[in-house]
């Protein structure tokens, strides 16, 4: 366990990771967002599709093609995994510090009885 005066930066860090991988997903969710667009104009601007059933298809099939498109899936779920583990362990920096706190206050706590008890006694 950390030294209380610890915490604190150690949660701003945890913070700021789980920030930065947010960006990041937001970054490639722009970017999945841009390459299914373009799957949609050109699924609804060939003039050989004849329903939506046909153009699903071939939007899934541009998206299927697509590289990537596919390294842009992958690392969304990688980013998406690294970002519940950065939650994952602010959280648990954030409960050691109240454990911490209790911890400390429980000590302060237990000085003050026995300083209260010897003082009944006479010490």
């Amino acid at each position: 366990m950390m030294q209380m005066n610890h915490y604190p930066s150690a949660i701003a860090q945890a913070a700021q990771r789980v920030n930065e991988l947010d960006s990041q997903l937001m970054a490639v969710q722009q970017q999945i967002n841009r390459f299914e667009g373009n799957a949609d104009r050109a699924a609804a601007f060939d003039v050989d599709l004849k329903n939506d059933a046909q153009r699903k298809a071939r939007r899934f099939e541009v998206l299927l093609l697509n590289h990537e498109y596919q390294k842009a899936v992958d690392s969304q779920i990688q980013l998406t995994v690294e970002k519940a583990n950065a939650i994952a362990h602010l959280e648990y920096l954030r409960n050691q510090f109240s454990v911490a706190k209790l911890e400390a206050r429980l000590a302060i706590a237990q000085q003050l009885t026995d300083y209260e008890s010897r003082e009944l006694v006479g010490l």
